[in-house]
């Protein structure tokens, strides 16, 4: 079950101590945390997994696994998260069963559309400002392309992109669920006080 919005999802940063950061975002308030790590090998990526859905289960959050279908199952993590170019959500869904929980990556309203056609649980949608997290070939989507998606999809939206605690309200007004962050976290001084001011603005922009 997703966590009752607004909410944020912390994404590991691939630079930086995954299980360390994840619970710092736990103690600041994330209901989410995404174990991304691109270039770890599979037994080191299960090592994390199992940790961080420790965590979770701890503060009461949820563990999702980027693109790993087969760590996310071995390591009985709450779900998955699938780019454009990963697995299909069928074949995701008939490996993880109905009660896990699948996110997908959209880019537009028409593969945010799709996604909630072929079965996802959430997406998650942008990039809606710049960002140095991750080289894009597209430029940001913006607040309104966001306000748009959310008027023709009924999931979860989780935004992404450039979103810090000054402008994470906006996108809950504009119809997100939640937002996603790396580097608002994982490059603040102190990323728990980081991760509860993101939440403290989240939740009064919803008040």
């Amino acid at each position: 079950m997703m966590p009752h919005p607004p909410f944020f999802c912390f994404i590991t940063d691939e630079t930086l101590c995954p299980v360390s950061l994840a619970e710092h975002a736990l103690k600041g308030g994330a209901g989410m945390i995404q174990l991304r790590h691109k270039q770890a090998s599979g037994s080191q990526l299960f090592l994390w997994a199992v940790t961080i859905r420790k965590l979770c289960r701890q503060y009461r959050a949820l563990c999702i696994i980027n693109d790993r279908v087969d760590i996310a199952m071995a390591s009985q993590a709450d779900g998955v998260h699938l780019g454009q170019q990963d697995m299909p959500i069928e074949a995701a869904r008939k490996l993880l069963g109905q009660d896990r929980i699948i996110g997908v990556s959209a880019s537009s309203i028409k593969e945010a559309m799709q996604a909630e056609k072929d079965g996802a649980n959430y997406i998650g949608f942008g990039h809606i400002f710049p960002t140095s997290s991750k080289e894009k070939e597209y430029a940001p989507l913006g607040p309104e392309t966001l306000r748009q998606a959310a008027a023709h999809i009924s999931l979860p939206i989780v935004a992404i992109g450039g979103i810090s605690h000054e402008n994470a309200a906006s996108l809950i007004a504009s119809g997100a669920s939640a937002v996603a962050v790396i580097s608002a976290v994982s490059r603040a001084t102190d990323p728990t006080l980081a991760a509860h001011n993101l939440l403290c603005a989240i939740q009064k922009s919803h008040s």
